[in-house]
């Protein structure tokens, strides 16, 4: 955590509490760091979902190429926060309206996930003679055995709502190659393949070059040139050990030796997590602590409704405390006194759980303040916000 973090925090009064709190100059380093790992042809693009907090889009501009957007929401938010970027359009269950939406913002690349929204997508252009796109198809591979055994959150490989098995991308490739009038309009660039989250950078490169190698297979099949694949993200972010970062060297070193199979191949990447997580803080104040048949409890301002994360993965989100000194009040001031405590929300549920049974919080006293670290991705616009109806936090943006 940077000092400017910590001295923001420790001059917040308690009403200004809870907060989120980003290091923009320490997101732009770390952006520009990834950048230089890669290949030059390597394209980085952004996950707007992972957190499209107009400060964090706009301090990630320098650093990469363009920006993934799964909905017409993100598309018109990232298109206004950084209007000369570059967009691909993801995600399934595109309307006709978003569609259309996209058609006219000019979207740079489609992920095309099912054979209805090929048709739904031509269907928009037949309207705009003249206008064509350039269109990537999102297949759900199956992998080599073991390829996918230790990830946290598979989106392929086997059933799911994503993408077109690959028989199905093949039936597509088809529509668009040869005379198809199709093809004239949609212009069918390559693959796209995000298979998973959470993936080191040895396992993130074995699934690279099959879903290269694949692509490769299905152009040669049906005679178009192989100008693209997007091998997706899922860089892994570990929460239990915050200094367990991602290898960016190693992993930018094998797509290199990836590429020199493929002259004239352009790989594209679209971390969200891996590249803000590490720049963004929760901060909070211990407003309870007590003892529950044995156990020790730390209640918080805010909670799960702010900061989802922990919920949703399951784990506990890393903390720092910052004391407080001053106690104000004439009664005795609470204290975890039994070497750890579980740090939960507001909310009337037993589920509004940050930390659990977490060793950190020894000595934690009502009136300290707690930051909550890797708050940057998949934090506050995850979570459900309105649930109790207690007050959003406040966003500071720190370097900007």
């Amino acid at each position: 955590m940077t000092v400017s973090v910590r001295r923001h925090v420790a001059a917040l009064k308690p009403d200004e509490l809870p907060a989120y709190v980003y290091d923009l100059a320490a997101l732009r380093e770390h952006a520009a760091a990834v950048r230089a790992t890669l290949p030059d042809r390597v394209e980085l693009y952004y996950a707007a979902k992972a957190n499209p907090e107009t400060p964090v889009l706009t301090a990630l501009r320098e650093a990469v190429d363009g920006y993934e957007v799964s909905s017409g929401g993100e598309l018109a938010h990232v298109r206004q926060a950084v209007p000369d970027a570059p967009l691909a359009f993801g995600g399934p269950g595109k309307t006709p309206v978003e569609i259309a939406a996209a058609v006219d913002a000019g979207v740079h690349r489609w992920h095309v996930e099912s054979e209805q929204e090929l048709h739904r997508l031509a269907a928009v252009l037949a309207e705009r003679p003249g206008v064509a796109v350039d269109v990537l198809l999102r297949v759900n591979l199956t992998l080599g055995a073991g390829t996918l055994d230790a990830v946290t959150l598979a989106m392929g490989g086997r059933p799911t709502p994503f993408g077109l098995d690959p028989d199905r991308a093949e039936e597509c490739a088809r529509l668009l190659t040869g005379d198809s009038p199709l093809g004239r309009q949609l212009r069918l660039r390559g693959v796209h393949a995000h298979l998973a989250s959470g993936l080191a950078a040895t396992e993130q490169l074995a699934v690279a070059e099959q879903i290269v190698d694949w692509s490769a297979a299905l152009a040669e099949r049906l005679g178009f040139p192989l100008d693209e694949v997007n091998v997706g993200g899922g860089m892994a972010v570990d929460y239990e050990d915050p200094s367990a970062r991602f290898d960016w060297t190693a992993f930018g070193e094998g797509l290199a030796k990836l590429l020199d199979a493929y002259p004239g191949l352009t790989l594209r990447i679209e971390p969200g997590r891996a590249l803000t997580a590490y720049c963004g803080w929760y901060a909070t104040e211990v407003l309870d602590v007590k003892r529950s048949h044995g156990e020790d409890f730390a209640v918080v301002r805010g909670g799960t409704h702010h900061l989802r994360t922990p919920a949703t993965r399951g784990h506990s989100q890393p903390f720092e405390v910052l004391p407080v000194d001053a106690w104000p009040h004439p009664w005795p001031r609470p204290a975890v006194t039994t070497g750890r405590a579980t740090l939960a929300g507001q909310l009337c549920t037993p589920k509004d759980v940050l930390a659990r049974a977490a060793d950190g919080a020894d000595g934690m006293r009502a009136a300290d303040r707690v930051l909550f670290t890797m708050a940057g991705a998949y934090a506050w616009n995850i979570s459900h916000h309105e649930f109790l109806m207690h007050p959003r936090p406040g966003f500071h943006y720190l370097g900007g």
